[in-house]
């Protein structure tokens, strides 16, 4: 399963000082709820896809990818200017070259060449096994 996500933006990372809440109004209250629901949604839904692979020792089996630290106009989803897209694709030039997890030394580039050969790898066994 290779999991692409559509980034998302650091504002959800930011803490807050209690004086600095105390000064939002609705708007920036429904706004705060919006994004940590989005990531919340995000990191939950690739921690229990995560947890079933790995409790069936196929962990070498999933790959999410994905940008938490958007800024700027990358973050913006209706900008679809040139700046933008070259911005977007220096954003996923350097995604490749971070490390998957703090776990692992195992870059982006390396991992997506490794599924990849995996799922050529298993295509080639079916189709063989089809030519019986």
């Amino acid at each position: 399963l290779l999991s692409l996500g559509t980034g998302t933006n650091s504002e959800f990372d930011k803490t807050y000082t209690a004086e600095e809440a105390a000064k939002w109004g609705p708007l920036r209250w429904m706004l705060a709820i919006q994004q940590m629901t989005n990531a919340a949604s995000s990191y939950m839904t690739d921690y229990y896809i995560s947890t079933v692979f790995q409790a069936r020792h196929s962990q070498n089996n999933y790959l999410r990818v994905q940008e938490n630290a958007l800024t700027g106009t990358t973050t913006e989803m209706d900008d679809a200017s040139e700046a933008n897209m070259e911005l977007l694709v220096q954003v996923g030039e350097t995604l490749l070259k971070k490390p998957v997890s703090k776990d692992s030394p195992e870059t982006y580039e390396e991992a997506l060449k490794r599924f990849a050969k995996l799922l050529s790898d298993r295509k080639k066994l079916r189709a063989s096994k089809a030519s019986y």
